[in-house]
C-alpha cells in the first residue's frame, strides 16, 4: 500500500474530507446497496420508511470508520462481510436518531422532516424497533460471538446513555463526569466499536484491535465535544436541524456547564429557555458572547483536541498507510465540519 504524510492541519479538513470518502467511494457505495436491501421489506410501510430513512442521507462516518479500519489492518473491505457490518452501524445509528428525535420532539433531521414529525411518534418507535432488529439479524448470521457481543454491549449502553439523560433533562447541575458519561454511552461507544468491528473482520491482532478502539473512543468524544460547539455557534440551515436546541431540549452540555461555573447568576436565565423552549431570556447571540468572554468555546476545542491526539496515537499500533493516513484525516474532518 502507498505510504504518505498523515493528513494533520485543520485548513486541510476539506481536502482531508474528499480525500477519505474519494478513497473508499466504491465501498461506501456498496454500504448504500446493502442498506436500500437489508432497509427493504415485503410490508409496505417498513419499505417505505426504511427508503426514507436511507434517502435521508448523512454522512456515514461509522461505515467510513470501519472500512478504513479493515483496511489498515490488511483487510478486505469489498468483502461481503465487511460491507454487512459497515451497513449494520449505520443502521445502529439511525435507529438511535429516530428514537432520539420523539425523546426530543425533534421537527428536522438531515434538513428533512423528522420520522415523528412525519408519521407520528407511535410509527416512529416501532420504525427505530425494527431497525434495531434488522442489524442484529444480519449480526446474528455473521457467526462471530465476539462481534454479537461487541454490539449487544454498545446497544446496551447506547440505551442506558439514552435513559441516564432523560433523568438529567431540564437539570442544571449536571457534572462534567456525568456529562462525559452519557457523551461515552450515546456517542463513542458506537465510533469505537466501528473501528474495533473492522479490525477484528480484518483478522488484527488484540494489541491491534485495542488500538483501533481506543482510537475509535477517543474520536467519538472529540466528535461530540465539536457537536456541541457547533449546536451553540452554526446556524439551522447549516446543521440541518434547529440550532441551539440541545438548551431548548433541556440537555446541559459541556459549554455550559463551564459558563455555569463562571457565570453562577446566569441559571436562572437559561432555566427559563428550557422550560419555554424559546430563546427569549437570553438569546443565541448572548449567549455565545458570555461563552467567548470567557474563552469557552475555546477550552472546549482544546479539550476535544486533547482526545484527537490520544486517538491518533492510537494508531501507533499501525504500519503506516494510506488508510492510516485518512483515520489520521478523520480527525481533522470532525475538527472543521460545519453540520
Amino acid at each position: 500500500m502507498q505510504t504518505f504524510a498523515p493528513i494533520r492541519e485543520p485548513q486541510d479538513s476539506h481536502l482531508a474530507s474528499k480525500r477519505i470518502f474519494d478513497l473508499i467511494k466504491a465501498e461506501l457505495a456498496l454500504v448504500e446497496e446493502e442498506y436500500e436491501r437489508q432497509a427493504s421489506s415485503n410490508i409496505q410501510v417498513i419499505d417505505y420508511l426504511g427508503e426514507y430513512l436511507r434517502a435521508s442521507g448523512g454522512k456515514r462516518v461509522r461505515p467510513a470508520l470501519l472500512i478504513l479500519a479493515n483496511y489498515t489492518v490488511g483487510g478486505d473491505a469489498r468483502r461481503d462481510n465487511v460491507i454487512r457490518l459497515a451497513t449494520v452501524m449505520e443502521m445502529l445509528h439511525t435507529a438511535t436518531l429516530v428514537h432520539d428525535d420523539i425523546i426530543d420532539n425533534a421537527d428536522l433531521r438531515r434538513n428533512r422532516s423528522s420520522v415523528n414529525a412525519r408519521f407520528g411518534n407511535q410509527t416512529a418507535v416501532l420504525m427505530g424497533d425494527w431497525l434495531y432488529m434488522s442489524a442484529f439479524e444480519t449480526t446474528v448470521r455473521e457467526r462471530s460471538l465476539e462481534i454479537i457481543d461487541i454490539l449487544t454491549k454498545l446497544t446496551r449502553k447506547m440505551t442506558e446513555g439514552e435513559l441516564i439523560q432523560l433523568t438529567r433533562i431540564g437539570r442544571l447541575d449536571i457534572t462534567e463526569s456525568e456529562y462525559f458519561d452519557i457523551l461515552r454511552r450515546k456517542t463513542a461507544f458506537l465510533f469505537s466499536a466501528c473501528c474495533e468491528v473492522g479490525a477484528i473482520l480484518g483478522g488484527a491482532t488484540r494489541e491491534v484491535q485495542a488500538g483501533l478502539r481506543d482510537f475509535g473512543m477517543n474520536l467519538g468524544i472529540a466528535f461530540q465535544l465539536f457537536d456541541d460547539v457547533l449546536d451553540l455557534t452554526a446556524d439551522t440551515e447549516s446543521l440541518g436541524k434547529e440550532a441551539g436546541s440541545d438548551l431548548l431540549e433541556g440537555k446541559l452540555t459541556l459549554p455550559l456547564i463551564y459558563l455555569l461555573e463562571k457565570e453562577p447568576s446566569a441559571k436562572s436565565r437559561l432555566e427559563k429557555v428550557m422550560f419555554d423552549g424559546s430563546y427569549t431570556a437570553i438569546t443565541r447571540e448572548e449567549l455565545r458572547s458570555m461563552l467567548d468572554d470567557h474563552s469557552i468555546i475555546a477550552k472546549i476545542k482544546e479539550r476535544a483536541d486533547d482526545h484527537s491526539t490520544r486517538a491518533r496515537k492510537s494508531l501507533d499500533v499501525l504500519s503506516k498507510s494510506e488508510y492510516r493516513s485518512c483515520l489520521e484525516g478523520v480527525l481533522s474532518f470532525i475538527a472543521e465540519r460545519k453540520n
